[in-house]
């Protein structure tokens, strides 16, 4: 197979959702039906999955100069994939009865799946500022979707400021690095510094690294680059706040191991213990928030910022194990905040207004819809790493990269936060299983595409215990995702 072929392997799937993206255009053009274009969405990131199989032995293939598509990006397009269907899942039954136009909905998410393909196969800045942009400019308009509501508009804004701003800090780290080196690649980049920079080219190379950590550490609402995390969590459509758990979370932080790992400028002491620093503090700041919380939304939001915090122990950890681990973390981790924000978006979907994710709309949950409230409290035992969940899985991996690297002030961390989060995360269960009150809004018996959106529920529920007892086939997975380094 000649080199351009190959190239256009290698892209088929990002090819796959591009097509999607057009023919969501056509039949938006021909005549407007969220159904045909819901369906659309589903059979083209349907088709990107399945062709993601037969990739696998041809990995890894050079797409041009700007992307790598090798098994680690394989494993984390598959994630970011399956997200973006639950996402779209989620979606239909959401805005069941929103009044304005549903159409563009589907198209923003898929073009932004797109960016988060792109930015997780990246390995020249060029291709990590297209993917980034890619995946970041459609969420502007998903979070104030439904625009009607305050928070959904104010939840854009900072947002769209804040993403904004941490664009500015991206480009201009590179711009730095450029300086310093002349390359773009991770990859020559340290080539570059192996040749013999000077002292003033490596404080160059150091401060393009802090700025361009600065924009990454934002996107993972790592504090403290937080602030905006919970607002906009709680003022996004629920579909788009599983979108923004998984979908953004995974690009970014596996893009940001790739970096790590491809290019040993990054290995500076100072650094790597800042980020440690970073990491620790987040365990403990987003797990302490998320104690005086009343919003379920808000209460995944702070959630999210502590296990970003977890994982950023591989970061620090530099071990073998470490892109195993995260792969790990990552998958259980999107799993099960599918899950956690797919019963929102189900509970939600009925009701006008504002999402139903006050902690006392889920009060007795479990008398009105059993199946949701017993998935939802699955899933809370699987974000608080609980044995016989995957969730568990997921610590246990990066538990054991710290204590392997002696890194045993992480480790501490991370117990101590998993300790903290039982309080809020028992606090959602026990609500689940209240009496519920005469007072309390009732759930409509059903929506379009209710139960799609139950069946993709019960899916991640028991997929939650199934990994729990038998991790193997995961872990066989994550094993595989190696990232390629250039010769």
């Amino acid at each position: 197979m000649n080199d351009t072929w190959n190239q256009v392997l290698g892209a088929l799937p990002t090819i796959f959702v591009a097509i999607t993206i057009l023919a969501q255009f056509l039949a938006v053009t021909i005549k407007r039906d969220p159904r045909v274009t819901h369906a659309v969405t589903v059979v083209g990131l349907n088709l990107s999955l399945l062709s993601l199989i037969g990739l696998v032995a041809f990995a890894p293939i050079a797409v041009g100069p700007l992307f790598e598509v090798d098994p680690y990006a394989l494993f984390f397009w598959a994630v970011v994939l399956i997200a973006g269907l639950a996402g779209s899942t989620f979606a239909r039954p959401y805005l069941a009865g929103f009044e304005d136009r549903r159409d563009e909905f589907y198209i923003l998410l898929v073009t932004s799946v797109l960016g988060a393909m792109a930015l997780i196969a990246s390995r020249h800045f060029a291709g990590l500022f297209i993917g980034l942009e890619l995946l970041s400019i459609p969420l502007y308009g998903m979070i104030a979707y439904t625009f009607r509501t305050r928070a959904a508009l104010e939840a854009a804004f900072k947002y769209l400021i804040l993403s904004g701003a941490a664009s500015a800090f991206l480009l201009f780290g590179m711009a730095l690095l450029y300086a310093a080196s002349g390359q773009l690649t991770y990859h020559s980049l340290s080539v570059a510094a192996a040749a013999g920079l000077g002292t003033s080219s490596d404080a160059w190379l150091l401060m393009g690294v802090g700025m361009m950590l600065v924009a990454l550490m934002f996107k993972l609402s790592l504090v403290p680059f937080h602030i905006w995390t919970p607002d906009v969590y709680e003022g996004a459509p629920a579909p788009v706040g599983a979108f923004l758990a998984t979908v953004s979370k995974t690009a970014v932080f596996a893009v940001l191991l790739r970096f790590f790992v491809v290019s040993p400028v990054t290995d500076n002491t100072w650094l790597i213990f800042l980020i440690g620093v970073i990491a620790v503090v987040s365990m403990l700041v987003g797990n302490l928030l998320a104690l005086r919380q009343d919003n379920v939304k808000r209460i995944l939001g702070y959630s999210s910022i502590a296990h970003i915090g977890y994982l950023m122990t591989a970061i620090v950890a530099g071990a073998p194990l470490s892109i195993e681990a995260v792969a790990i973390y990552l998958a259980t981790y999107v799993g099960t905040s599918l899950g956690a924000f797919g019963v929102v978006a189900l509970v939600s979907s009925p009701f006008s207004g504002k999402d139903a994710a006050h902690i006392d709309h889920f009060r007795g949950l479990y008398y009105k819809r059993p199946v949701l409230a017993v998935s939802m409290a699955l899933m809370m035992l699987s974000l608080a790493g609980i044995p016989l969940t995957m969730g568990f899985i997921g610590k246990f991996f990066i538990l054991s990269v710290a204590m392997a690297s002696g890194l045993w002030w992480l480790a501490g961390a991370i117990i101590i936060g998993s300790g903290i989060a039982l309080f809020y995360y028992l606090r959602v269960m026990a609500v689940l299983f209240m009496d519920r009150p005469a007072s309390a809004r009732e759930l409509v018996a059903d929506a379009p595409g209710l139960r799609y959106g139950q069946f993709i529920i019960w899916l991640l529920a028991a997929l939650t215990v199934l990994i729990g007892i038998y991790p193997s086939p995961l872990i066989w997975l994550a094993s595989a995702a190696g990232i390629v380094i250039p010769a």
